[in-house]
């Protein structure tokens, strides 16, 4: 039984020597093989080269954000939700205080000045008003940041522009009880820079060019 077992694995092994140094086949006849000719994607390359290339699927990877990073991405997460809902109120606060500006333009006399604040301060609580109310304190540090940014002034400066130093003090007094700052500056370059990528992202969703 053994040199039956031993005899017929010899033959098999035989058989496969044979067929891997002198396989029979009708397109080994002919000195062609099935795997001969592949046809492959060619590149060429900066010396005039062409060599055989292939271009493999893309391959996405997907995992869970941990530590420093998971934090990250939820700050970001809030802070993008932000902008993004602050940013048309920074905006028309810019034009409105263009339109205000002209319209204050060669205007001395106090109670005239007066009067044109008011009546554009009306319109913009008819508007606005109840939006504002709705935002969180963080959001409300984001805008203050955005009205820096679209109009170059912080909102202190502004206050106290169009109603005195009186007002704009009782208004930054109230901002500080908040935790947040009428005086804040702007810093795209710098502490606001994601602030910054965001706008940017904000602005071609609208198709705003600068």
């Amino acid at each position: 039984m053994t040199r039956y077992k031993n005899t017929t694995l010899a033959g098999i092994i035989t058989i496969l020597v044979v067929a891997i140094y002198h396989p029979v086949s009708a397109t080994a006849q002919n000195g062609q093989g099935p795997y001969d000719t592949i046809r492959v994607y060619g590149c060429i390359e900066a010396n005039g080269d062409t060599i055989p290339c292939s271009y493999l699927p893309p391959v996405f990877v997907y995992t869970h954000l941990k530590g420093k990073w998971k934090k990250y991405h939820a700050e970001w997460t809030r802070l993008r939700n932000a902008v993004y809902v602050t940013y048309p109120y920074a905006a028309a606060a810019s034009k409105v205080m263009n339109d205000i500006n002209m319209r204050l333009e060669g205007v001395t006399e106090k109670s005239k000045r007066k009067a044109i604040i008011r009546s554009r301060e009306k319109e913009l609580k008819k508007e606005f008003s109840d939006k504002l109310t709705k935002l969180s304190v963080y959001q409300g540090k984001v805008l203050m940041k955005l009205i820096n940014r679209q109009t170059g002034n912080n909102c202190y400066e502004i206050i106290e522009e169009y109603k005195g130093s009186f007002t704009a003090t009782v208004y930054q007094t109230v901002a500080i009880v908040f935790g947040s700052n009428l005086k804040q500056s702007y810093d795209p370059s710098g502490k606001d820079r994601d602030i910054e990528s965001i706008v940017h992202d904000v602005e071609r969703m609208y198709g705003i060019r600068r």
